[in-house]
């Protein structure tokens, strides 16, 4: 995955493109801006999938991995970093449940 600031820069540029928002630095609070909102929550999340093939269940978002952009960078690096993996004992496929952190068991 491309280092931090190139992941923010596209991030930042999915907001703009896609979303029609403009936010004014990585670290701005999206929520607590009001700038990102419930329907445009789940746009984001819809391109995030698109963009960068990351998907999270609803009964697994943490609003804290999504409250700016660098939050976002970070969870989408760690999401692709964990979906690069092996795969898990068994040959069975990842899934979320596999991931580490709040995501898994």
């Amino acid at each position: 995955m491309a280092d931090a600031s190139a992941l923010e820069a596209r991030i930042r540029q999915l907001f703009r493109d896609k979303l029609k928002l403009e936010v004014p630095s990585a670290d701005t609070d999206l929520f607590e801006t009001a700038a990102l909102d419930s329907m445009m929550f789940v746009d984001l999340l819809v391109h995030l999938e698109r963009e960068f093939g990351v998907t999270v269940a609803l009964e697994h978002i943490e609003l804290d991995h999504f409250r700016s952009i660098e939050r976002i960078a970070q969870f989408v690096a760690g999401r692709v970093a964990w979906a690069e993996g092996t795969t898990p004992r068994g040959g069975r496929e990842r899934t979320l449940a596999d991931a580490p952190g709040p995501y898994g068991s």
